[in-house]
């Protein structure tokens, strides 16, 4: 299958000094109380809508009226990886950045450029009051919230409004810890907000516009910037729901929870049908075969989200969602 590229990488070099002597790591403090809120940009190299976002706020001077904005670029390294002639493979080097962030990872004995770069990183993302961590997905799908399921998020996500999608997580991910679940940010008395939104797919021009967008309502919604859009840089103000497969601009928010995630086992991991994401099954239909193992609805209409493009044994193979009222 051709893939159109309508997102490329650009030169990242300019970015790479910063100013808190972490590579690629921008602070800019009002000098006035309130909220150290983080934007996070790249933790998988492919994802090039987080790149738009975190470039346009650095280029367009965006500051701070309040508390502290930092902005990241979190794998420059899997980033200049990239290759259009196999364009999903810069998504991590060895181990999925967004999947590695426990004690048990950070203070082990592995190595790699993800676990260098996490352990780099933890110090920022430990200090962050709240964390917006900018995603985006293989295929076209309508872009979607991902958080733990603490009420703080929810309201938060809730009030931003884009996306309209919301998958949560009531007993975490279920392969890893990612960012937005890193020491505190994990714990149910927190009074931080860490959301993951998945801006579309990941070559297309209106997921970096919607990740534009999102980065700027969530800066407003803590008031490190005024208002909604209206204060936006013109080109922040593109579009409605970009990229969110047409959804109506008064579309009612849907919810799901997360009820399984399954990693691959082998390399026959198969669909037993081609998959996109947002597919739904009745109860006890078979989803997919990994070995001899069946992976079958665990409820009615179970939606299936994220399944892999192919088979990667110890990545996950499809999300398992269930809606939510």
């Amino acid at each position: 299958m051709t893939t159109t590229f309508e997102l490329l990488p650009r030169d990242l070099e300019p970015y790479r000094a910063g100013n808190v002597g972490i590579p690629y790591v921008h602070r800019f403090d009002s000098g006035r109380p309130g909220p150290h809120v983080l934007v996070n940009a790249l933790t998988h190299g492919n994802e090039f809508c987080g790149m738009v976002a975190a470039t346009h706020l650095l280029d367009s001077g965006v500051r701070p009226r309040i508390g502290t904005l930092t902005v990241s670029f979190a794998h420059v390294e899997a980033y200049e990886s990239f290759d259009p002639e196999r364009p999903f493979d810069s998504r991590q080097l060895v181990h999925n950045l967004n999947r590695i962030w426990s004690a048990a990872w950070l203070e082990g004995n592995d190595d790699s450029p993800e676990l260098r770069r996490a352990r780099e990183l933890r110090p920022l993302v430990a200090a962050a009051d709240h964390i917006l961590d900018l995603h985006s997905t293989s295929s076209d799908v309508q872009p979607f919230w991902v958080y733990p399921h603490f009420e703080r998020n929810g309201r938060a996500a809730m009030a931003i409004g884009l996306p309209r999608v919301h998958l949560v997580m009531p007993a975490g991910l279920g392969s890893g810890t990612p960012v937005i679940q890193h020491g505190r940010h994990g714990e149910d008395d927190h009074h931080g907000v860490a959301l993951v939104a998945e801006c579309g797919q990941h070559f297309k021009r209106a997921s970096g516009e919607l990740a534009k967008r999102v980065a700027w309502r969530f800066l407003a919604h803590f008031g490190l910037v005024e208002g909604d859009e209206a204060g936006a840089p013109e080109d922040a103000r593109e579009g409605d729901d970009a990229g969110d497969a047409g959804q109506a601009t008064a579309s009612p928010p849907r919810r799901y929870a997360l009820l399984r995630t399954h990693v691959i086992k082998n390399e026959s991991f198969a669909f037993t049908r081609p998959l996109v994401g947002f597919e739904t099954f009745a109860e006890g239909d078979l989803i997919a075969t990994d070995g001899a193992e069946e992976i079958r609805a665990p409820c009615d209409d179970c939606t299936v989200m994220m399944p892999a493009r192919r088979a990667i044994v110890g990545r996950e193979g499809v999300y398992l969602t269930r809606p939510l009222p």
